[in-house]
Order: C-alpha cells, then structure tokens, then sequence
C-alpha cells in the first residue's frame, strides 16, 4: 500500500504551489537544460545568486547531494537542488546516488520544515538514467522516508512525459 501523502502529476512543475520543489540540477547550480533550466528561468535571477553564494562556499554541489535555494518567482518557497547521477551502465554506484538524492532531499526538506515537496524525474532525462530503474528507486526512497517522518504531509512526483507518468502509475498503483 502506498502512503497516501504521495501523489502523482503530468505537467510543469514549477507551476506547483508546494513548500518546495526539487531541481535536478548539475554540480556547478548554474543552470542547465531540461528541469533545470525551466526551474531557473521561471524563478528568475534570485535562484541563480542564492546559487552562486552556495558556490562560493562550498564549490557547487556533489552528485547525490542536496543544497537549498528560496523559490525566487515561483509558486514553491524553497527549491531544493540536488544532483543526480550520470547513467555509465550502473557500475559505478548509480544507483545509490539516485537514491541518496531523494534522501539528502527530504532530509532537507525536513530541516527547513518544508511539508510538501514536488520531485522531477531526476537524472532520467539527458544523464540517461533508465526510467524503470529511476522511478522504483524514487517511489522506494520517499515511501521510506516517510515512514518515519510525520512533518512531511505531501509528495507529489511530476512528470513531465507519458512514459515517466505511466511507470510511476504502475508503481505507486501496484
């Protein structure tokens, strides 16, 4: 049975007027391509500076890490940003990396009281992580954080495109 504090949605999610919403974002925080860039753009210039005095102490952030930005524009307060693994055919650790993503998340998350938390498809786009894999790895890890963690009432996974959406349906349904 999956916690019912966990939903999913198709679209765009820096539309979500959530506590926070998680960046996939690369190691230098500048911005990039696909969620990234769309999370910066749509935050405006205030996401990229916070950016930039994270940079300046402590030199960006590590794969599997997790840092926190105010949500600039956006409808979310806070954007978590945090950087997922490049797929190299899962021989060098990928997995828990992914994994570690989605728990550095949430435990920030819960140390800037954050209560509800939107999360992209991280590293399934252009870093080539398997969507199947990518998506039990993130329904795995929220599930158990959550079960030891009350002051988070709300996750919900956005999708940006039908495959992600209907593997997250399988599993969240199943």
């Amino acid at each position: 049975m999956t916690d019912p504090r966990i939903s999913l949605v198709k679209g765009d999610i820096t539309k979500l007027k959530v506590d926070a919403i998680v960046n996939a974002a690369n190691n230098s925080l500048m911005g990039g391509g696909g969620v990234d860039g769309a999370i910066h753009k749509a935050g405006g210039p205030e996401i990229l500076a916070a950016c930039k005095v994270i940079c300046s102490k402590q030199g960006g952030c590590e794969t599997g890490e997790a840092v926190i930005t105010g949500g600039g524009r956006l409808p979310a307060r806070h954007v978590i940003h945090t950087v997922g693994p490049v797929w190299h055919g899962g021989t060098q650790g990928e997995e828990e990396l992914l994994a570690s993503c989605y728990r550095n998340s949430l435990m920030l998350a819960r140390l800037s009281r954050v209560r509800t938390i939107a999360f992209p498809n991280i590293s399934t786009g252009v870093y080539g992580f398997p969507k199947p894999l990518a998506a039990r790895v993130a329904v795995r890890e929220v599930t158990e954080f959550l079960k030891t963690c009350p002051e988070i009432t709300g996750v919900t996974f956005v999708c940006y495109d039908d495959e992600n959406y209907s593997l997250y349906q399988a599993l969240l349904e199943g």
